[in-house]
């Protein structure tokens, strides 16, 4: 079964699954690949892997969400506020998301 919107793998017995955090992924296809980058909402923090487009979606998934995880624990390590980050303030012109 494949993760809900928050990453979550229903099954998994919480290997890999992400914590309960809520992630959104983004897929952008290069030649026979396809690059999934993973983003927790919480702190903004992204990473990105590589995989076969023949891959199934949910594998992709299931292991940008672990190193993912894996970042977020090296953060907290190393002694890194994750705190979510915020925009600076605009001047003009362009659209804040």
């Amino acid at each position: 079964m494949p993760p809900d919107r928050a990453g979550n793998n229903p099954g998994s017995g919480g290997n890999g699954s992400g914590e309960g955090r809520e992630v959104i992924f983004e897929y952008m296809p290069v030649g026979g690949s396809v690059k999934v980058t993973a983003v927790d909402v919480a702190t903004g923090l992204e990473v990105s892997v590589v995989g076969p487009s023949t891959a199934a979606q949910h594998e992709l998934e299931r292991i940008a969400v672990r190193k993912l995880r894996y970042m977020l624990e090296k953060k907290e390590k190393e002694g890194q506020e994750l705190e979510k980050k915020t925009p600076p303030e605009s001047s003009g012109g362009g659209i804040v998301v």
